[in-house]
């Protein structure tokens, strides 16, 4: 199948001798993948914004803080001091949460990227009649598309789709792994 024969989209409601299942199957997957691109794009502009504030409100803490510990040790200004101290400290750790709460999201844009990934790969992989009715075919998309995960319960997960574990299930069983892990709130890079 021809890309451009893709990128005529739709004819369901209008079909002629040509139409075909596979096109239409391809067309809602590329239709998928993209509107998933969109909100990812949507959201990261938003996730850049929020990453720029908080930076930038990190900054202003610390410097409240030492501010706060350069005026002078007087009666009147020990417990603003203490109290500004305190205030700053907890601003700070808001901040951190807020960081890690980033970080989670940077991690599903990059789950996300791989499904659009693959919903691509598996479009092009059914348009290809030549491709399509190989068994080897099929073995390397699975392999392109686990080698794009990134932890190992994901590959977990994978593998036990593979071998006959429901979608579901296997979905249950990956979230009752990562519910188990100790909630760590450092920050991590991935």
């Amino acid at each position: 199948m021809e890309d451009n024969e893709l990128r005529r989209g739709s004819s369901a409601r209008t079909p002629d001798l040509d139409w075909s299942q596979v096109r239409e199957t391809v067309v809602m997957l590329q239709l998928a993948a993209g509107q998933i691109e969109a909100a990812m794009r949507e959201g990261n502009n938003s996730v850049d914004v929020l990453i720029d504030s908080f930076t930038t409100l990190a900054g202003s803490m610390r410097m409240i803080a030492s501010t706060a510990q350069k005026l002078p040790d007087t009666d009147a200004n020990t417990p603003i001091k203490g109290q500004l101290a305190s205030q700053a400290a907890d601003a700070g750790q808001m901040v951190h949460a807020s960081i890690v709460a980033f970080q989670f999201y940077d991690k599903l844009a990059q789950r996300l990227a791989h499904v659009c990934h693959s919903l691509d790969a598996l479009g092009l992989l059914v348009a290809d009649h030549g491709r399509l009715f190989n068994p080897s075919e099929w073995v390397g998309l699975q392999e392109k598309i686990r080698a794009r995960y990134s932890t190992q319960e994901e590959h977990e997960m994978f593998d036990a789709v593979m071998k006959g574990m429901s979608v579901q299930d296997a979905i249950d069983d990956y979230q009752a792994k990562a519910s188990a892990k100790p909630d760590n709130s450092d920050i991590e890079l991935f």
